[in-house]
């Protein structure tokens, strides 16, 4: 039987715009929305900082009741935590949501990329490789600033996945898995030194294209799979290394405390 090469219509239905990550007719609250969540993920803003609307108004001027819808919404994807009278921080980190958003971006990015393989076409396949072409470049093309170099790192990496789950026919699947790839971002900032990324990186991007490009679904989503969960445990490594290197310096503060004399 021929495969339907035929890519799925647009869809009229789901998220708008996927929550405003994509170009689009935007209010003020989007605005601070979009500005939020990016010093979020990329750490400007760090896990258990207190987010105070009013600061925030000076710093984007955007108005106080937009901020606050901003935060608001960014509480619903877990990136904001609100606590009644206390106002708005950002949310914690820790191993276990770590592993509960690598298992489930397992899932969702998975049956994403098998929709997409079961329904894209040469477009889609097109998208992929240009994506992938983009990720290969950055070690030749991007030096200097570690900073400047985890933004593009990140936003190619971002574009590579989101063109494997383009085609997938689902705005709400792609919706959920953005919000999922984002936690991982904010992760990865968190912890990881750029641009020394893992050295398989590239090589299980370039296995997962080919896979793709000759249509073999089930490898495809194995490699991804594998992909997404051996990233959430390089970084899983790199918060239990400082956990465990944090602990002595701990010790030693509690015992110089406790060998002061009591005036």
């Amino acid at each position: 039987m021929e495969r339907d090469q035929r890519q799925p219509k647009k869809t009229e239905w789901g998220p708008s715009a996927w929550l405003m990550r994509e170009d689009g007719p935007r209010t003020f609250a989007d605005e601070a929305l979009i500005k939020l969540r990016h010093e979020i993920v990329t750490g400007h803003f760090t896990a258990g900082e207190k987010l105070r609307p009013d600061l925030l108004e000076q710093q984007y001027g955007i108005g106080r009741n937009p901020i606050r819808e901003a935060l608001s919404r960014l509480a619903v994807e877990g990136l904001v935590r609100g606590e009644g009278q206390r106002g708005f921080q950002v949310a914690p980190i820790s191993r276990e949501e770590l592993l509960d958003i690598a298992d489930l971006r397992q899932r969702l990015s998975t049956l994403a990329l098998a929709r997409s393989i079961q329904h894209g076409d040469e477009n889609w396949e097109a998208e992929i490789v240009a994506a992938y072409h983009r990720m290969s470049r950055m070690e030749k093309s991007l030096t200097g600033d570690p900073a400047d170099y985890a933004d593009e790192w990140e936003k190619r990496n971002s574009a590579f996945h989101t063109a494997l789950e383009a085609a997938c026919g689902s705005p709400w699947l792609r919706h959920f898995c953005a919000i999922l790839y984002e936690q991982s971002e904010r992760y990865r900032r968190s912890v990881v030194r750029y641009p020394e990324l893992r050295p398989a990186i590239r090589a299980e991007h370039k296995a997962i294209m080919d896979a793709c490009m000759a249509r073999d679904e089930a490898r495809a989503c194995r490699l991804l799979a594998d992909h997404i969960m051996a990233g959430a445990k390089a970084t899983l490594a790199v918060m239990d290394a400082r956990a465990a290197a944090a602990k002595p310096a701990k010790k030693k503060r509690a015992a110089v405390s406790k060998a002061r004399p009591r005036k």
